[in-house]
C-alpha cells in the first residue's frame, strides 16, 4: 500500500513523497482512512510505529479546503503533554502540509513569548499545537476561540494524565464544539485513559496496533548492576571513556540531579549541558540547537524535557536513572539508533532496585541482557530468577572463559559499541523513533 492509496489530496501525497515518505505504517493504514471518513478514534500503538502522520494527515485533509466560517480560531487542535514534542508535532505538520501555502499554524507552550503566540492567535489560524497549561493560560484571557474548530487530537493521553492534566484536559473539551472530531492516541486504552476516552468521544472506532519488531537500526541493550550512586559513577566514567560514543543521552530522575551530573562532567573535559523542565524555553531551544550542531557531545535529561528529540548522531543512552514508569523505558532508549543507523543503550540499577528492572522487562515482554564490567563487579547481587545474562566474548557479559573476560581488557575484543567485538543482537523490538527509517521511508 502506498500513501496515494490512503485518499489524501494529491498536494499532501506529494509533500510526502517529496520528503522520502512512501509506504504507511500498520497504524497509519488503519487510522487514516478511518480518521478521513470522520469516525472518532481511539489509537493504542507503541512508540515509534507513526503515530503523528496518523493524525495529522486527516488534520491537514480537513486543512486542504478553506474554511467558509468567519473567526480566528483554529480548524485543528492537537494537544500534547511536553514543549518538545508539541514543537515537533508543528514541524512535521508543515513538512507534510507546505504545498497548503495559506495554512498557518501556532505552538503555544510554556517559557515561550506571550506576545509572541498573542500574535500569532490575533489572526485566523488553521492549527495549534500546544501543551494543556499554556493553552488554558490563554483561555482564561480569551484570546482563543473554538468555534471554528473541526477536530481535537489528543497525542499521548496517558503521559498527559500522568503530568496532573485531566482537569485541565476536562476544561478545554468542554470548550470546543460538540461537533468536533475526536481523536486519541495512548499507549494504553485501559482505566482513567478509557473512562477520559468514553466521556468526551462518540461511537469511537478502536484501534489497536500489536507490539512489533520494527526496521532501520538495531540497539544494543545492556544491564549492570550497582551496589550504590558511587558505584554507578564510577561506571559511567568507564562507559564514557571506553565505549568511543558520537553524542551521548544520560538520563537522570531529577532535575536538580541533571545540574549537578551535567556541572560534573563539564569540570572532566566533557562538552556536557542539561535539559530539564524548569529551564526557559529560550535556554532550551539554544541547548537542543547545540545538540543538532554537534557543539554538545553529553546531554544529562529528564523524561519529560527529553521527549521530542530526533538527532540521528546520538549513538548511546545511560540509564543513570531507572525510569518511574515502565514506558519511559522505550521513550529513553528510542534516542539512539535513529534513521537506520545502530545505537547502544546502557542500564545503571542498584542492587535493591531489581523489582523495577523486572516491572521493565515485563512491559517489554523480554528481558534485558544483563552484565559486568570486569574489577567494577557488585558485591551485592538482586535475587537469583530466569534470568538471561549476556556471554558473549568482549561484551557485557559474565563468561569469564571468553576472549574479552568481560569488558575493558582490549577495546579490539569488545566493549561498548565501538570495537571489533561489538556484538549486534538483530532487531529492537521496541526501539522508539518519530522519524523516518531510512531503510523503511515510513512518515512519523
Amino acid at each position: 500500500m502506498q500513501f496515494r492509496d490512503l485518499g489524501l489530496p494529491a498536494t499532501i501525497t506529494r509533500a510526502l513523497e517529496e520528503a522520502g515518505y512512501t509506504e504507511p505504517t500498520s497504524v497509519q493504514a488503519e487510522a487514516v482512512p478511518a480518521a478521513l471518513a470522520g469516525r472518532d478514534l481511539l489509537v493504542s500503538a507503541q512508540t515509534g510505529s507513526g503515530k503523528t502522520a496518523a493524525f495529522l494527515l486527516p488534520a491537514l485533509t480537513k486543512l486542504s479546503e478553506r474554511s467558509t466560517m468567519r473567526g480566528n480560531g483554529p480548524r485543528v487542535l492537537v494537544l500534547t503533554p511536553t514543549r518538545e514534542l508539541a514543537q515537533q508535532v508543528e514541524k512535521n505538520a508543515q513538512v507534510y502540509g507546505k504545498d497548503l501555502r495559506w495554512m498557518r499554524t501556532a505552538c503555544l507552550v510554556g517559557g515561550s513569548s506571550f506576545g509572541f503566540q498573542i500574535r500569532a492567535l490575533s489572526r485566523p489560524i488553521d492549527l495549534v499545537v500546544a501543551t494543556p497549561g499554556r493553552l488554558m493560560d490563554h483561555m482564561r484571557s480569551g484570546r482563543i476561540d473554538f468555534s471554528r474548530l473541526e477536530m481535537l487530537v489528543l497525542d499521548e493521553a496517558d503521559r498527559m494524565l500522568d503530568m496532573g492534566f485531566i482537569d485541565d484536559i476536562e476544561a478545554i473539551v468542554k470548550a470546543t464544539p460538540e461537533t468536533r472530531q475526536t481523536v486519541l492516541f495512548s499507549a494504553t486504552l485501559d482505566g482513567i485513559v478509557g473512562k477520559m476516552a468514553e466521556r468526551m468521544t462518540r461511537e469511537p472506532q478502536r484501534i489497536e496496533i500489536a507490539r512489533t519488531e520494527t526496521s532501520g537500526g538495531t540497539i544494543e541493550e545492556h544491564l549492570l548492576y550497582a551496589d550504590d550512586l558511587n558505584h554507578k559513577h564510577r561506571l559511567l566514567d568507564h562507559i564514557l571513556k571506553e565505549s568511543g560514543f558520537d553524542q551521548c543521552v544520560i538520563f537522570s530522575a531529577t532535575k536538580a540531579y541533571t545540574e549537578e551530573l551535567a556541572d560534573k562532567l563539564s569540570d572532566q573535559g566533557y562538552s556536557a549541558a542539561c535539559l530539564h523542565g524548569d529551564m526557559p524555553q529560550s535556554w532550551r531551544n539554544r541547548t537542543l540547537n547545540d545538540l543538532r550542531r554537534g557543539r554538545i557531545k553529553i546531554l544529562v535529561a529528564t523524561d519529560v524535557a527529553a521527549r521530542g528529540i530526533d538527532v540521528p548522531t546520538i549513538t548511546h543512552v545511560v540509564n543513570f536513572d531507572l525510569p518511574k514508569q515502565a514506558e519511559d523505558y522505550v521513550h529513553r532508549i528510542g534516542r539512539t539508533g535513529r534513521a537506520g543507523r545502530d545505537g547502544t543503550a546502557i542500564t545503571l540499577a542498584e542492587s535493591k532496585e531489581f523489582h523495577k528492572v523486572r516491572r521493565i522487562e515485563q512491559y517489554l515482554k523480554r528481558q534485558i541482557v544483563e552484565g559486568v564490567i570486569e574489577g567494577m563487579e557488585p558485591t551485592r547481587r538482586p535475587p537469583k530468577g530466569p534470568r538471561r545474562t549476556g556471554g558473549k566474548p568482549g561484551g557485557y557479559g559474565n563468561n569469564r572463559n571468553a576472549s574479552g573476560n568481560g569488558y575493558g581488557r582490549d577495546r579490539r575484543e569488545g566493549g561498548y559499541g565501538r570495537g571489533e567485538g561489538y556484538q549486534k543482537r538483530g532487531p529492537r523490538r521496541d526501539g522508539p523513533s518519530s522519524s523516518p527509517r531510512s531503510s523503511s521511508h515510513r512518515a512519523d
